[in-house]
């Protein structure tokens, strides 16, 4: 499988599954299916309303989690809120992020980045960025 560096030195997979639109049953499946198909990168968010389904397909697959690259992103709504990163965690089932972005930098993005680097030090999320209005990394 093809990755790319990111700046930490942590390796990402080159293709991946969205879950942008999906129903929760959909994601569920789709996330389910792509990993048992050898797909390796999961992207969620929680605006996408699906992270537990997106986490309960993850399960499922019986594919290790460490195995796995699980990417999301916060919304602007929640960057000044300092329990969004573990309610994250929980709506994912899981104890840590691969990598996590700020979803549209806007409003109070400072908060939100310096919450993202704190998890990072705390081992719950291991690489962070930026997207851009389309919820691509920067």
């Amino acid at each position: 499988m093809e990755t790319i560096t990111l700046n930490n030195g942590e390796k990402m997979p080159v293709f991946g599954l969205g879950t942008f639109l999906l129903s929760p049953e959909d994601a569920e499946n789709s996330v389910y299916n792509a990993i048992k198909a050898g797909y390796r990168l999961i992207d969620t968010a929680n605006a996408y309303l699906n992270e537990r389904a997106t986490g309960r397909g993850i399960k499922k697959s019986g594919v290790k989690r460490e195995e796995i690259f699980l990417e999301s992103k916060l919304w602007p709504t929640v960057y000044t809120k300092e329990t969004a990163i573990d309610e994250m965690l929980e709506r994912l089932g899981t104890d840590y992020i691969d990598l996590l972005l700020l979803h549209q930098p806007a409003g109070d993005y400072i908060t939100g980045y310096k919450m993202m680097e704190k998890a990072v030090k705390d081992g719950k999320v291991k690489s962070i960025g930026l997207s851009n209005f389309e919820g691509k990394p920067l």
